[in-house]
């Protein structure tokens, strides 16, 4: 399991930042302890975070069920690497900035490439 784990870790490191910065919005004078206290910024980080929460686990267990079938290293990396690559850009967009289209829809749609392909292959496995 030497390529999902490696991707694991990689994200994992991603997930702890998107943290990060929701905690860092929980900070100071008028800051909201729960919730987003209607801070469109706040909102933003708090999504970008959960976000992550909602499609990184099942993309990292169907690619770890590949990696226990036997696939190809190279099909492995491609999928982690385009899952990490595509969850940089949207937990950047959503949480880093106000407005960025591209990086929001290109890291939905490496998401879903990731999800949807590592589904087929588990089930062509």
């Amino acid at each position: 399991m030497k390529v999902t784990i490696l991707y694991s870790g990689l994200l994992a490191i991603l997930f702890v930042v998107l943290s990060v910065r929701v905690i860092i919005g929980r900070v100071g004078p008028g800051s909201p302890s729960f919730g987003d206290g209607g801070n469109p910024v706040m909102f933003r980080r708090i999504r970008g975070h959960g976000n992550f929460a909602e499609y990184v686990p099942l993309a990292l267990l169907l690619i770890g069920l590949l990696e226990l079938s036997g696939s190809p290293q190279w099909q492995l990396h491609a999928l982690g690497s385009i899952l990490l690559v595509g969850r940089i850009l949207h937990g950047y967009a959503l949480s880093f900035t106000t407005n960025n289209i591209f990086g929001r829809n290109a890291g939905i749609i490496a998401t879903l490439l990731v999800l949807s392909s590592s589904a087929v292959l588990c089930i062509c496995r």
